[in-house]
């Protein structure tokens, strides 16, 4: 973080196109030269995802491409071509799309992490200058929830990475998982410096991954756009914007949240220094 100030974390109610487009023109950052679009394109059957029309202006303002990783756990996404046929299925055509370990993978250096002293990311991660991170916000079986920390840790570590952020035969739970996620975070922020922007979208804010083929419905109303270059400040907002919301509708997925220790991924990434807390939110409604 260039800044030493406290770090803004832009929001707007308008979950558009042109509201996602504001939020990006508000935090005023230029993506230099190649940019990977890190999205999650959803699990065949997932009906959570962000769709491509959504994204579909910002995407082509800065002349992105999708990227992704390959997964560890099977399904129909294990493997390019049926990766790369997920995505096609779900919408995402008018943009290449990257599956990041389709040729293997890389190590980049993780530095004071207590766990990891490397992350295993897709190997085409390094043909690219700059990446913009839109996070779908919701739940998450593992780690509590799923912002922009697992939108990069998990969907850019390549199959083999993923392998090792959960433990062999997902072995690891709580606190060594969490931290598993944000070191490999780091390490792909640090890799990236000042080019890169943090964007989580609270919409279908289900208790559940989009890599769920089987996710329930969401039963807390969408939220809106959250948009901040610390990616510590946008996930503490997110989180904050559940709690916010009433306490009926938004039961479970504080539940889930609290059940999983979701929190403790912001208290490390804090200690590690990756980002704020504390931050100020600018609303552009």
């Amino acid at each position: 973080m260039t800044d030493t100030g406290t770090p803004k974390v832009y929001f707007t109610q308008d979950i558009s196109p042109a509201g996602l487009v504001a939020i990006f023109e508000a935090l005023g950052r230029a993506l230099p030269g190649r940019v990977a679009v890190k999205i999650h394109m959803g699990e065949a059957g997932n009906q959570n995802y962000l769709r491509p029309e959504l994204v579909h202006d910002l995407v082509t303002a800065v002349d992105g491409t999708f990227v992704d990783s390959n997964t560890f756990y099977g399904g129909q996404r294990s493997d390019a071509a049926s990766h790369l046929k997920v995505a096609t299925e779900h919408g995402f055509t008018y943009a290449p799309v990257d599956i990041l370990d389709a040729d293997g993978d890389i190590s980049i250096p993780v530095t004071g992490g207590k766990r990891q002293t490397e992350a295993v990311v897709g190997a085409h991660f390094a043909d690219y200058d700059s990446v913009l991170s839109i996070a779908h916000f919701k739940g998450h079986g593992m780690a509590g929830f799923g912002g922009t920390f697992k939108n990069l840790a998990v969907g850019i570590a390549s199959s083999a990475g993923k392998g090792i952020i959960h433990g062999t035969g997902f072995s690891l739970h709580g606190e060594d998982f969490l931290s598993n996620v944000v070191e490999y975070a780091k390490a792909i922020i640090d890799s990236k410096e000042d080019t890169i922007v943090y964007i989580n979208i609270l919409n279908n804010l289900s208790t559940d991954c989009d890599c769920d083929g089987n996710a329930p419905q969401a039963e807390l109303d969408d939220i809106g756009i959250l948009g901040s270059l610390d990616p510590v400040a946008i996930d503490r907002a997110s989180v904050d914007q559940i709690y916010a919301a009433p306490a009926d509708k938004g039961k479970h997925l504080r539940e889930r949240i609290e059940r999983q220790n979701g929190t403790y991924l912001l208290d490390y990434a804090e200690e590690l220094g990756i980002g704020s807390q504390t931050y100020e939110l600018v609303s552009l409604d």
